[in-house]
């Protein structure tokens, strides 16, 4: 998506940066999840390929041989628990940066600050990507910490130069008593 097609479809530059920055924070997001999906995938083909060959070369060393035999339970041992530690951190990437897309969809101005305010402990990831127990928290938040949110722009402040400020009701009774 380019700023010369939107302009081209009749938006406005304001209009046209709102939607680039919304386009931007989905572009991001996505690039967030392919970098970690990329990492745990690389860690994960390290370890098998590490691991497939520990136990290749266990293989063809163990015959009847008791302490190989041992050493080959220990290293699978081993690769069991390095399974599940890479799993335990992959899950908890995906939370994070699952309540990291969260609290930009909310808004919120500084991610790390808030998230300092979450319980964490409370926030679970099902297997369809959901959040639960962080809405509650957000909303909480919201009302006690209001500032750390961005509710919207505000309108521009233009001074009179110490004129009383006119609407159109008053700017129409001014020119009924000119006239």
């Amino acid at each position: 998506m380019k700023r010369n097609q939107l302009k081209e479809l009749g938006l406005t530059d304001e209009q046209i940066n709102q939607v680039m920055d919304l386009n931007g924070k989905d572009i991001n997001s996505v690039k967030e999840e392919v970098s970690t999906l990329t990492t745990a995938n690389e860690n994960f083909k390290s370890q098998i390929a590490e691991r497939d060959k520990d136990l290749k070369n266990l293989r063809s060393q163990v015959k009847d041989n008791e302490d190989l035999s041992n050493q080959f339970k220990e290293l699978q041992g081993k690769y069991k628990n390095d399974t599940t530690k890479l799993t335990n951190e992959l899950n908890q990437t995906k939370l994070n940066n699952a309540v990291d897309r969260k609290l930009s969809a909310n808004n919120v101005r500084n991610v790390k600050a808030v998230k300092a305010l979450l319980n964490m402990d409370s926030v679970k990831l099902d297997d369809n990507g959901n959040l639960s127990g962080l809405d509650d928290q957000i909303k909480t938040i919201k009302q006690s910490d209001s500032y750390l949110f961005n509710e919207g722009t505000k309108q521009n402040y233009e001074p009179s130069n110490g004129k009383p400020a006119t609407t159109d009701q008053t700017q129409a009774m001014i020119d009924v008593f000119k006239s």
